[in-house]
């Protein structure tokens, strides 16, 4: 099952070997985690991942889940970040406004430099701080239906909607690319390349 796979592509030891993983998987994914600082993709994977949660978390990212630290120096990232993924999570805060209006910086990033077609998802976080919230779910539903784009408020904090959106973004993966893989062992890989670290600080970027 696909939501599997991702789950156990996160590799605790160097030394595993990632060449059997087309042995054990029936598809490997690249996902890919974009936002501005802050709003809160490193607790989304934490908690995706490991079923916790902790209100300050900083950043190390494996080679399977890749996750920009949303700072203006990753804005001018290359291509390379972006090659090969096959599904792209567009995160902001439902709390912070600047971070939902950059999401089209991020979306112009995507056209910019990822494969054409591919998998996009937009997240609303931190569903949980209600009393905080500023941008409303049916003005992010609006905009992420113009784009033709799936949309999700989730909480790290509380687990809401988390593994959904891992879930709605596996199953558009796969119905867009799975059929061509169904008579082989797939082509599809998790790119080999080693993650951007976030630097050090308090918070959940």
């Amino acid at each position: 099952m696909l939501v599997y796979c991702l789950r156990q592509t996160r590799y605790a030891s160097p030394e595993v070997d990632r060449a059997n993983d087309l042995d054990r998987y029936d598809y490997l994914f690249k996902l890919l985690l974009i936002g501005d600082s802050g709003v809160g993709k490193s607790c989304l994977l934490l908690r995706f991942a490991d079923d916790t949660y902790t209100e300050s978390y900083i950043s190390t990212i494996g080679v399977d889940f890749w996750d920009t630290a949303g700072q203006e120096r990753f804005r001018t990232i290359t291509s390379s970040y972006y090659r090969g993924a096959h599904g792209i999570c567009v995160v902001y805060d439902v709390t912070d406004m600047d971070s939902f209006n950059n999401v089209k910086q991020w979306l112009q990033e995507i056209d910019r430099y990822a494969t054409e077609g591919v998998n996009k998802l937009l997240v609303g976080n931190k569903s949980d701080m209600a009393d905080k919230k500023v941008v409303d779910y049916t003005v992010a539903k609006e905009f992420a239906d113009s784009l033709g784009i799936p949309f999700l408020e989730t909480s790290a904090k509380n687990a809401s909607n988390v593994e959904q959106a891992f879930l709605t973004m596996a199953r558009q993966i796969k119905e867009r690319i799975g059929t061509t893989t169904a008579n082989n062992k797939p082509a599809v890989q998790v790119g080999q390349g080693q993650g951007v670290q976030s630097g050090s600080g308090g918070g959940c970027c």
